[in-house]
């Protein structure tokens, strides 16, 4: 028998560090939990100090049965890891840990918590709304924020407005697409200006330049990959959570249920090289991010991938998107800010004092955006042009546009809403949803 005893989660998990540790290290996997409160009473001794009174769950006899006979054989002991990397999980092995009383009483407390409050309140989401839901602490405050919302948009009175946009031709033949910043209550008020366009004269008044910079985005968190992974890749919360366990029980990232920010100095190093080999050193910028999120624990790194020459992991195409993602994501934080030049062109006319405007961007220096494209990152180009030149007016038509309510939560926006509030903690968000 092995002279020590290592207890994980998952059986892939497992065998992943079997791999790394070789035969004097006997692994075992729980399979999830392995006691919890029990199911059809309170379970909870609320005149005694609000102990809790713990059952195994259905199915892990035998497996409580081979943990306490491998512990009872075995000379050290070790539970978990959060990172399973060859370099993590040899490293947790030469410098372990005591178990922190501390933290094992917040986890109770918590759950506690919640049967306190799911026990008597499920019933009720039971006759009312739908079997099996489950009512705590965090899946109420989120249901409320999704009531609030709902609130919201049933008191919204929309407005209208009109938007005046054109199109006009240059000497050179090119297209230039402009919009009035000026918005019209009434339809008299915009036809009266259509109007005094006809037969104008227009010209490029002027061509005003600015020089920005678009800064790299910090690493994923759960949280912000969840929020990713939604708009990215259309994965749902929990879709994205189930893939980056695998990638995770695999060995390619990092652990997955994170609110830091922070990345090892391993990391670092390991992101700069791939970042000056792929791209040049005038594309590397080392970044330590903050975390801001409410409560936020930092027990974690970032997810990341355990390894940045790994260029594509997974065995399905859901999980290369989601690797790939993340591997993104992880270049661009300790990539330089891309160089971004903001042209904005203004138009006028002789019959009336309304100027048009048409903006523009180029990007000059990718930096960042070699390898990662946020939301807005779509650059929109003008054509060359310059001040005082004459144009040509092919159209130009007025949209009355209304105003909308607030937008029902989406899942990767509930998310962010419940990550803002400080609600919940990475590894409750999909489960909450």
């Amino acid at each position: 028998m092995a002279r020590n005893c290592i207890i994980v989660e998952s059986p892939s998990k497992a065998k992943t560090i079997k791999k790394y540790l070789g035969d004097d290290y006997h692994i075992l996997a729980t399979v999830g939990h392995i006691r919890d409160l029990p199911k059809k009473e309170l379970g909870i001794d609320t005149k005694n100090n609000f102990e809790p009174k713990y059952t195994a769950l259905p199915g892990k006899k035998d497996v409580i049965m081979s943990l306490k006979k491998a512990v009872k054989e075995a000379e050290n002991v070790y539970i978990a890891f959060h990172e399973i990397t060859k370099t993590a999980v040899q490293e947790a092995i030469d410098n372990p840990e005591k178990i922190n009383i501390e933290l094992v009483n917040a986890q109770q407390a918590r759950r506690v918590l919640d049967r306190l409050v799911g026990f008597e309140l499920s019933p009720l989401l039971w006759k009312k709304i739908k079997p099996s839901l489950s009512a705590g602490r965090v899946q109420s405050v989120a249901v409320r924020l999704i009531v609030e919302r709902e609130e919201e948009i049933e008191a919204f009175e929309s407005q209208s407005a009109f938007k005046v946009t054109a199109v006009f031709t240059l000497p050179d033949g090119s297209e230039l697409n402009a919009e009035l910043s000026k918005r019209y209550k009434t339809e008299e008020e915009v036809e009266k200006f259509l109007q005094s366009c006809i037969g104008a004269n227009f010209h490029i008044a002027g061509i005003e330049k600015k020089n920005a910079k678009k800064n790299a985005p910090a690493p994923f968190t759960t949280s912000t990959l969840q929020q990713e992974a939604g708009r990215k890749l259309r994965f749902s919360v929990s879709q994205t959570m189930m893939l980056a366990q695998r990638l995770y029980e695999a060995g390619n990232i990092t652990y997955m249920r994170t609110d830091s920010l922070n990345l090892s100095g391993m990391a670092l190093g390991m992101i700069k090289d791939q970042i000056v080999e792929m791209f040049g050193e005038s594309y590397s910028h080392l970044r330590k991010f903050k975390t801001k999120a409410k409560g936020a624990q930092e027990a974690h790194e970032a997810v990341r991938p355990t390894d940045m020459k790994v260029l594509e992991a997974g065995d399905n195409k859901n999980l290369k998107s989601l690797y790939k993602l993340i591997w993104q994501r992880s270049m661009a934080s300790q990539m330089s800010a891309a160089d971004i030049e903001r042209t904005t062109v203004q138009v006028i006319n002789d019959k009336n004092s309304e100027k048009l405007e048409a903006k523009g961007e180029v990007v000059t220096f990718p930096g960042f955006l070699a390898v990662y494209k946020t939301g807005d990152d779509e650059s929109k180009l003008l054509p060359p042009m310059k001040e005082g030149e004459v144009l040509l007016l092919n159209e130009m038509d007025a949209t009355e546009k209304f105003t909308q309510p607030p937008a029902r939560y989406s899942e990767p926006m509930l998310v962010k809403k419940m990550e803002e509030l400080g609600i919940g903690r990475p590894s409750t968000y999909a489960p909450t949803i």
